[in-house]
């Protein structure tokens, strides 16, 4: 489970996307894996883009791994589910309360955005369909707006200080 776990946080995808996921749909000399129609929620294919992690986290699969499927549990039979005990065990080790699967993915996002991923791209990376799904991660970080911020100041008009001197004088 501890691969599905580092999967999800390196890819931002779904559990049903990781336990569907077959090696005929892994590339790893374009570090992508894909997402079918008949897997996506959305029921669009799109790819999951393998970062440093996830093509280790798969190089290191294929080598022990004879199945169909990606994810296996030891005795190479498909996995359909996270087992829920352990996911609650690893979620208290970490000190965490409250925890979903589906957080994992939500994570992913909050660090993309920390990181200063565009929302459009963390749209397209997360195969949300609006940008209003993803725009509950902006608020994470702002710091890609404070280049904005100072494009309009009162000290870098002359107006400004025509204002103040007008002000002053009434």
């Amino acid at each position: 489970m501890r691969d599905v776990y580092l999967f999800a946080l390196s890819t931002g995808a779904r559990m049903s996307e990781i336990f569907t996921l077959t090696w005929h749909y892994v590339n790893l000399v374009n570090r992508i894996a894909s997402v079918t129609n008949d897997n996506a929620k959305s029921k669009r294919a799109r790819p999951l883009l393998l970062n440093h992690d996830g093509i280790e986290l798969i190089r290191k699969r294929r080598f022990r791994n004879n199945c169909e499927y990606v994810f296996t549990r030891n005795t190479l039979k498909r996995v359909y589910n996270i087992d829920r005990r352990d996911f609650y065990d690893a979620c208290k080790l970490a000190g965490s309360k409250d925890f979903t699967f589906y957080d994992l993915r939500h994570t992913w996002a909050s660090w993309h955005v920390q990181a200063g991923t565009p929302l459009f791209t963390l749209k397209e990376l997360g195969g949300w369909e609006t940008l209003e799904m993803v725009k509950k991660y902006a608020h994470m970080n702002a710091n890609h707006m404070l280049e904005f911020a100072n494009n309009v100041t009162f000290t870098a008009h002359n107006t400004f200080c025509t204002i103040n001197t007008v002000a002053q004088n009434s």
